[in-house]
């Protein structure tokens, strides 16, 4: 990006109330290098026009992950994300709120990254896209789904079905097992969570069906196409797949789309645009 460009800075208020110095450097560098307009929404309708009444200076989003996820949802449902580049300087609470930046090749610090929105070089990068018209920019997953909340002791659900409560005979036998349970029980490995039935399409090829428990499903664009892992238990190798499209139907699911969790849904198709879209990234050193 020339530095003669014109800029649109748009500041999420997450990034100035977490970390107001970092906000203040990258705006300075910003401003020094380029002819660039200022705008500080406080919320997302706000956000959302200061995005839509950019013109035709180029949008350059200050904040964490999800402020890079709104910024490309908004652009995309605009039907404006092909044809644009956007740039991004990552600001957020230290961790997991900039991994997607990071991981798509974002310097991190306010400084490196607000240098490479003036001298980097756009990038055009794969996505998926839903068919309710959300985005992916890097993992989608669907774990596994909390497990129920344990049963009650059979004497306890023997005497409900009677209509009645437990008697004191059951009341004093179930604080015997208590105290008499060993006190190195380890906790479950999986978090108290179960295995789904889902059926996994991947152009069309199933790659596990309903009578599969599923604990893990995660697809991710890659190059011009989509990669797609199924887990299927301890007792079953990964199953491996790459695809143009992907569908996953069955029991009501839940699932994370970067930094969003979406659902319950019972059936969601994600479809690779590759290419669709342009980020700035630093120039590949010599």
């Amino acid at each position: 990006m020339s530095a003669h460009d014109q800029l649109l800075v748009v500041i999420d208020p997450v990034a100035r109330r977490i970390d107001g110095e970092s906000v203040r450097i990258a705006k300075d560098v910003l401003c020094a290098g380029a002819a660039a307009k200022i705008c500080l929404p406080e919320g997302p309708e706000e956000f959302s026009r200061a995005l839509a009444r950019k013109g035709s200076r180029r949008p350059v989003v200050v904040g964490d992950d999800r402020a890079l996820q709104r910024t490309v949802s908004l652009l995309h449902q605009g039907r404006e994300l092909a044809d644009q580049t956007l740039a991004v300087v990552p600001v957020g609470a230290p961790g997991a709120s900039l991994e997607l930046a990071r991981s798509l090749g974002v310097p991190t610090g306010a400084v490196a990254a607000a240098r490479a929105v003036l001298d980097g070089v756009a990038h055009r990068l794969d996505l998926l896209v839903d068919d309710s018209d959300g985005v992916v920019l890097g993992d989608l997953s669907i774990p596994a789904a909390p497990a129920c909340a344990a049963a009650a002791p059979a004497s306890a659900r023997t005497a409900a079905a009677a209509g009645g409560g437990p008697s004191v005979w059951d009341t004093c036998r179930s604080l015997v097992r208590t105290l008499v349970r060993p006190a190195a029980v380890p906790a479950p490995a999986d978090g108290g969570r179960r295995a789904q039935r889902l059926r996994v399409e991947a152009d069309g090829v199933v790659l596990s069906d309903l009578h599969d428990p599923v604990e893990d499903v995660r697809v991710r664009a890659g190059a011009g196409h989509a990669e797609v892992t199924v887990c299927r238990g301890a007792e079953g190798e990964p199953v491996l797949a790459q695809a143009r499209a992907v569908t996953v139907s069955g029991t009501a699911f839940r699932y994370r789309a970067d930094t969003q969790v979406t659902g319950p849904v019972r059936r969601r198709t994600w479809t690779l645009r590759p290419q669709g879209w342009s980020l700035v990234l630093p120039q590949a050193e010599a």
